[in-house]
């Protein structure tokens, strides 16, 4: 664990301030001291496993669907945030091929607008229908989205500056929602960030309430979570509370999305059905619940919510602050249906 690149990161007990102080600590989980200090437990072929967690039950249950639909493309969800007051969800998805922008000469390939980061952001109804949509070129690949509230309307956060080799976001960036424009990532109105100077795969989540930040971004090839407070950081101020290795690189598999609620952020990882990972297997979706404290991985596990899907690839993770009787739900979404043909489904779970 790090703190900051460019001076000494705070102590503790400094962390534990900026997090909420004794209301925080009076947050923590029975039990999560133990896991995160435990040695995991190994499985008969010698891997290492997540240790059994009995204090999250309900985290720990298959999720519930709650809503399934089509974006305004065949390619697939990314990443998905909500705006709570106004009933929308903000979904983002690489732009299909052959489509033809306003201002472009030519349909462009998908292959394409993926390296060149071309996103379609989609604004659904909460019942899946379509409310509108942008297109965001030069942005990235869309591996998380933020909300920002405000009294006038909502700031949505994403990656920006797409790295021609990977098509994935060298920043961050903030904007409105306007329906139908094509922003460019040199748009003036454009509000951007370059936190980590040399980073690439740089993703946003927000936390409204707490009013704090995560980014996830690369520096040589190694993922890294930094925790940030979100007024500081559109003041330009980038030193991170918290920084972090990302738990369960070391598995290799891809990450596809992360939420931030309070004082823990959520990750998930995974691939579709395939080659090495048979429907049969119940698929190798993890996902991970982090203490922003430490940057430990305070409970993890295969998550088994519906395996019947195909290709059963996870995509996107966001977090539903007034979900059933008030309590806070975590939202996983998944890809399902053949290519050229791709719907998503949403799940829920409860966070306490």
């Amino acid at each position: 664990m790090s703190t900051d690149f460019s001076a000494a990161g705070p102590g503790r007990r400094a962390v534990l301030g900026w997090l909420g102080g004794a209301a925080v600590a009076g947050a923590v989980v029975p039990g999560q001291r133990a896991l995160a200090a435990a040695r995991p437990p190994r499985t008969a072929a010698g891997r290492v496993g997540a240790p059994p967690d009995r204090s999250l039950p309900a985290l720990a249950a298959a999720g519930r669907q709650f809503l399934a639909g089509r974006l305004r493309h065949t390619t697939v969800l990314q990443s998905f945030v909500f705006d709570e007051r106004r009933g929308h969800v903000y979904a983002l998805q690489v732009v299909a091929g052959g489509v033809r922008l306003a201002g472009e000469r030519a349909a462009v390939p998908h292959a394409v607008r993926v390296r060149r980061g071309d996103l379609c952001l989609n604004r659904l109804e909460l019942d899946g229908s379509p409310a509108g949509y942008m297109y965001l070129k030069g942005f990235g690949h869309g591996g998380s989205i933020g909300l920002e509230e405000s009294w006038d309307g909502v700031t949505l956060w994403t990656e920006w500056d797409a790295n021609p080799a990977s098509g994935y976001g060298r920043g961050l960036c903030r904007f409105r929602f306007t329906d139908g424009r094509v922003l460019s990532r040199t748009a003036a109105d454009l509000r951007t960030y370059r936190p980590f100077t040399g980073s690439t795969s740089n993703s946003p989540a927000v936390d409204p309430v707490h009013r704090r930040l995560l980014l996830r971004y690369k520096r040589r090839g190694v993922p890294h979570f930094a925790l940030h407070d979100l007024d500081r950081f559109r003041a330009g101020w980038y030193r991170p509370l918290i920084t972090f290795a990302q738990p369960g690189a070391h598995l290799g598999l891809p990450f596809q999305g992360m939420a931030l609620h309070g004082i823990s952020a959520y990750q998930l990882l995974g691939s579709a059905y395939g080659v090495g990972n048979p429907p049969s297997s119940g698929g190798n979706t993890r996902l991970y619940r982090i203490d922003l404290r430490t940057g430990r991985a305070v409970w993890q596990q295969i998550d088994r919510t519906a395996p019947e899907l195909s290709p059963r690839e996870p995509e996107g993770l966001a977090v539903w602050r007034g979900g059933g009787a008030g309590l806070p739900r975590l939202c996983l979404g998944f890809t399902e249906g053949p290519a050229g043909g791709r719907s998503f489904r949403l799940y829920e779970k409860a966070l306490n």
